[in-house]
Parts: C-alpha cells; sequence; structure tokens
C-alpha cells in the first residue's frame, strides 16, 4: 500500500514516525507492506501567515500525489488546519479529495487536525491534557479547535518554540520531564504532541507508564486514521494506547 503525505517543507518528524509507526505493524502482519511518499509546501516558521500561505499550496501537492497513486493521502500539519478556523479540517479535507478525483485517482484525504480530533471521540475520549510545541496565541487556537469539536482541554503547555526546524530537532525524551508540569487531573488522555513536527513517539509508553493514563499524539492518530481508511486494523505496537493490540 502506497502512502502519501503532504508536509510542511521543514517538517522532519512525519516522514520518520509515520513509517516507524507502520513498519513496527508489519512486524504484526507481514503480508501488509507500506510504501511511502511525499510532496511538500513551502514553509520555515510556524505563524499565522505561513501557515495560511502553505495551506493553498495543498491543493498541488494533492496533485502530485495522485499522480503516484497512492492509496491514502495524509495531510501533515495539525495548526495549519487548526488556524483556519473552527472545523476547516473537513473544508480542507474535502477540497483535496475534489482535486484527487480530477487528476484521475480518487483516494481517502486524512488531516491530522481532522484525526486528531475524530480518533479522541472514537476512543471515547471527552478531556485531554495536551503538550505543544507553539506560541501561546496558536497554542490557545489549538485548545479552541479541539473544545469545539466537543473534547475539553483541561490543560496546555505551549513550548514556545517559533522556528520548524528547532521543532523538529527537539529530544522526544524531554517530554518525560515537560509532563510534569501539565495538570492531568480530569483528563481521559494526554496528547503528549498536539503537532506532528515535535517528535514524541519513543516517549509516548513512557509517559503512559510514568502518568498511569492513555498517551497519544498527533501522528499516532494520524496513523490510526490512516489504516482504518485502508480498511486496515489499527495496531502498531509500542505506539501507545491508540494503537495497541487489543488483549
Amino acid at each position: 500500500m502506497r502512502i502519501g503525505q503532504i508536509v510542511p517543507s521543514s517538517n522532519t518528524t512525519m516522514e520518520t514516525e509515520i513509517p516507524a509507526i507502520l513498519r513496527g505493524r508489519e512486524r504484526l502482519h507481514p503480508g501488509d507492506r507500506f510504501t511511502f511518499h511525499s510532496s511538500r509546501m513551502r514553509m520555515k516558521q510556524v505563524t499565522r501567515e505561513e501557515l495560511a500561505a502553505m495551506d493553498r499550496d495543498s491543493l498541488r501537492c494533492a496533485a502530485e500525489l495522485a499522480d503516484a497513486a497512492v492509496d491514502v493521502v495524509g495531510y501533515a500539519c495539525l495548526v495549519a488546519i487548526m488556524s483556519m478556523g473552527r472545523g476547516y479540517h473537513c473544508t480542507s479535507q474535502d477540497a483535496l479529495q475534489a482535486r484527487m478525483r480530477e487528476e484521475g485517482h480518487a483516494a481517502p484525504v486524512i488531516t491530522s487536525a481532522g484525526a486528531l480530533v475524530d480518533e479522541l471521540r472514537l476512543a471515547g475520549v471527552r478531556s485531554v491534557a495536551i503538550v505543544t510545541p507553539y506560541m501561546p496565541a496558536l497554542t490557545a487556537l489549538v485548545v479552541d479547535y479541539i473544545e469545539d469539536q466537543g473534547i475539553r482541554v483541561v490543560d496546555a503547555i505551549a513550548l514556545a518554540i517559533q522556528d520548524n526546524l528547532e521543532v523538529g530537532r527537539r529530544d522526544p525524551m524531554a517530554l518525560v520531564d515537560d509532563v510534569d508540569r501539565l495538570r492531568i487531573d480530569g483528563a481521559d488522555m494526554v496528547v503528549l504532541s498536539a503537532c506532528v513536527q515535535m517528535p514524541s513517539l519513543a516517549a509516548v509508553p513512557v509517559v503512559e507508564d510514568k502518568l498511569g493514563l492513555p498517551v497519544t499524539s498527533a501522528s499516532i492518530c494520524t496513523a490510526r486514521s490512516m489504516l482504518r481508511s485502508l480498511g486496515l486494523e489499527p495496531i502498531a505496537p509500542d505506539a501507545g494506547f491508540m494503537l495497541a493490540t487489543p488483549d
């Protein structure tokens, strides 16, 4: 199966974490094999202006991935979608799927923003505590977006990193200490990275053990949505509660 991703030009994480998750799944189901294909949108600084300009370029990326006849597309920038207004993931997904059809290759499109809220709701999650790398104003937009989708955010940490390359270079295990500042009382789940550029996959099982709560990330939820759209069981090892194998 061909996995397509639309990624910001400065994103260095989704092309590592999504393959890592799905390669792990291949170990459980060797008959399901994946290849990975990306198209990029220019973006360096995580500001509303650059995010909006980048989002306008996403239709070109969808056309390029249609040329590769991918089986599913993931739009890999959560805050670009959420900064465009409440519920914008539905608008974006519809437009990108329409472009794929126009280019002669219809395929499901998943946005990381839509995947996060959809998969949380499907798992019965009603409240979360989140960590983001964004500036406080963008983090507030993310909180508002999630809450508009019916999921309460009990606390949010904004790490205030504006340079997207710096976000991608961050040690994922730093999150193990970051959560010491996160209020989790009343949270059903922790979103360890509400950003698909901030690496977190290696820390997810560690933080689950530390907090005694289910832990996920935007990239894990994106992988889960992709697997479901392909008609595959959404499981993978070492990726936390949302992709855990059935007991």
